[in-house]
């Protein structure tokens, strides 16, 4: 009999997940949730409507690792079956209208649902990142994302603390210690675009056009960052929503920065989670700001959580789409030059991708991230130069009418595309999307159109080098100009100085070796409003005058530079390798150098700070014992980088013993 057991619950698992949505339309999830940060828990209760389609003998939620009881379906007791990964309930099912299933919970997620900061001095934090099927880990869902759903969160929590979700923020109970924070969502999605955060942010509003508010969040103490973090925003919204020509889908636009984020952002439904990393100054603005993350997440809120990828073979349905509209939308901030410039850049990478054998189709699921986001932009832009703005626009506004709040597949769109401009796209699609090879030739007739990407690719001292001194003088864009400082640095003169930012950018990060007339003109690098001139040319200087550190040094001993403190770190190590400076402060350096290593910090700023004690080869234990603690971040990247310096180190005499020992205390 077992066996039988098994062959069914094998039968399920096979079958089900495919066929769910055939039988049965989950319609709203009403959730109370309690986050328990003492437990890295999540308790509460939850309320599913839904039609069942087909008769059908079992129905399911996905729930990895949670516990259940008080399980109803329509206010009566049901069997069900917990198998750790979903919960199962079994009846003889007929075909009906709004049916209930009202359950408690509890679950321990793995991922999805991070819990940052309450063991340290990091900001306390609780977020969730449920891209690809990870809802489930904190909140009974369907990871199916052909099956959208109104979700509606009630969240209780430390009074102290801000609860932001999906929605509008709707009633707001103030109970002493805790809060209940209540959430209304009015249109469907898909689960893995179900957001929470909680932490002690203050806010900024705006609203659109359109009349969309606008909720911009920061930390209390960031509130001068909160402006050029934010910068173009509303500018941005109200564009897109005039160049899509469909108007905004959700009740209202959120944007909330956290603390060691797994990626850039995230574009859940009407509330966008990103790293705060791109919580930035004025100064951090030059460099490296939040704009074109800002662009590709609102971009989402259409292409993505408004019209929906039906499977991975569509994924460019959303990445590219939004990597376009977000171009679309540096293009309406900063000029045609610019975005003629990231398409250029993109054409670059793909065509070096292809260089090295990993070219893919577009519509291969395994595709690169570079294929789905950059070759899908540049489908959009070709595909529109080919029948037209007219055309293009009224397709977009049809695909995304006709499917919205749908799943869709790539020739649902290519479908409205042939049917408006009147054109057979067989040829296109071959080559644009089911090739495996980016059509390099065909991209640069296209930016050939543009006198500035023309201008550009003429500018080239590897190919002309006797016209490398007239390029340098002449008036050239900032980024001919810099291509050139970095072809040929040892040519630069005075003169270039006077060029702008980019080009000092450029002079600061390639002249390295600096010749003694233009000293003088280089040290003016380190006054630049350019965390990245400053670290560069700060150490070049060190390196190439050692007479000057110490004036360098006191130069910019106050300048922290980004929130990865890159100018900082750099200005310690220096500072330790400089003898005549600041002797009896060393041993206060070399301690700080050594605190950024803890998780008090985010990890980029823990990986610098390990990088640069690695370059050093002085390893104190404390900062091992947060090495081994790093290789068990959340954070892949950052734990594969921990794993592999405890490698090297494990390797070197000096510190393999310490390292066994902490592995075999630990």
């Amino acid at each position: 009999m077992k066996y039988l057991f098994a062959l069914v619950g094998f039968l399920f698992s096979s079958i089900a997940f495919s066929q769910q949505t055939d039988y049965v339309d989950f319609k709203q999830i009403q959730a109370h949730v309690v986050p328990d940060v003492s437990t890295k828990s999540v308790s509460g209760n939850l309320t599913v409507v839904f039609d069942i389609l087909k008769s059908t003998d079992s129905i399911f939620l996905d729930s990895q690792n949670m516990t259940f009881s008080k399980v109803l379906w329509n206010g009566s007791k049901i069997r069900f079956e917990n198998d750790g990964k979903r919960l199962i309930l079994f009846n003889a099912f007929k075909p009906s209208k709004k049916n209930t299933i009202v359950l408690q919970f509890t679950a321990n997620p793995k991922k999805a649902l991070y819990f940052v900061g309450w063991d340290t001095n990091a900001p306390n934090q609780i977020w969730s990142q449920g891209q690809g099927k990870y809802t489930s880990n904190w909140l009974p869902s369907i990871d199916d994302m052909n099956d959208k759903i109104e979700f509606d969160l009630t969240v209780e929590f430390d009074s102290h603390y801000q609860v932001i979700a999906n929605g509008k923020l709707v009633d707001k109970q103030i109970n002493g210690a805790f809060t209940i924070w209540s959430y209304n969502m009015k249109q469907p999605m898909a689960s893995y675009l179900v957001a929470l955060a909680i932490g002690n942010y203050d806010k900024s509003e705006d609203i659109s056009e359109s009349g969309i508010p606008l909720e911009m969040y920061y930390y209390p103490e960031d509130s001068i960052k909160a402006e050029p973090t934010y910068r173009y925003t509303k500018q941005m919204f109200n564009f897109l929503e005039t160049e899509i020509g469909v108007p905004y889908p959700w009740q209202n636009y959120k944007q909330v920065p956290v603390h060691d984020f797994l990626y850039s952002g995230m574009e859940n439904t009407g509330t966008t989670i990103f790293a705060d990393s791109f919580v930035i100054d004025s100064i951090a603005f030059n460099d490296r700001n939040y704009v074109n993350v800002n662009a590709h997440e609102l971009a989402h809120q259409w292409f993505g959580n408004l019209v929906t990828e039906t499977s991975g073979t569509h994924h460019w349905l959303q990445e590219g789409f939004a990597t376009y509209y977000a171009l679309l939308a540096e293009q309406d901030v900063f000029g045609k030059n610019y975005y003629y410039m990231r398409l250029y850049e993109y054409a670059q990478e793909l065509l070096e991708q292809d260089s090295r054998k990993e070219g893919t189709s577009l519509l291969n699921p395994k595709s690169s991230s570079t294929t789905f986001y950059k070759k899908g932009a540049w489908v959009l832009h070709a595909l529109r130069e080919k029948i037209g703005d007219d055309a293009f626009k009224t397709a977009i506004k049809n695909y995304l009418e006709i499917y919205k709040f749908k799943n869709v597949e790539t020739t649902h769109f290519i479908h409205e595309a042939e049917k408006i401009s009147g054109q057979n796209l067989d040829a296109f699609v071959a080559v644009w999307l089911e090739a495996e090879t980016f059509p390099y030739n065909e991209a640069l007739a296209s930016l050939g159109q543009s006198q500035f990407i023309q201008e550009y690719l003429m500018a080239d001292c590897e190919a002309k080098n006797a016209k490398c001194d007239y390029y340098l003088s002449a008036p050239l864009s900032a980024e001919a100009k810099a291509k050139i400082v970095a072809q040929v640095p040892g040519r630069i003169t005075a003169a270039n100085f006077n060029d702008g930012l980019k080009v000092r950018q450029a002079i600061s990060k390639n002249l390295t070796k600096i010749p003694l007339g233009l000293k003088t003109n280089y040290e003016s690098l380190l006054s630049d409003k350019s965390y990245m001139t400053i670290e560069s040319a700060l150490y070049n200087l060190w390196v190439n005058f050692p007479d000057k550190r110490v004036d360098y040094l006191n130069q910019t001993k106050a300048i922290v530079g980004f929130n990865d403190k890159n100018v900082r770190l750099l200005w310690l190590v220096l500072a330790l390798s400089t003898s005549e400076y600041d002797e009896t402060d060393k041993q206060l350096y070399f301690n700080e150098l050594v605190s950024y290593t803890s998780a008090d910090y985010s990890f980029e700023v823990r990986q610098g700070a390990f990088s640069y004690l690695n370059l050093l080869q002085v390893f104190p234990e404390p900062a091992i014992l947060n090495l081994m603690d790093a290789s068990h971040h959340y954070n892949w990247r950052f734990k594969s980088f921990a794993k592999n310096l405890i490698e090297v180190l494990s390797n070197t005499e000096k510190y393999a013993d310490i390292i066994q020992r902490l592995t075999m205390k630990n």
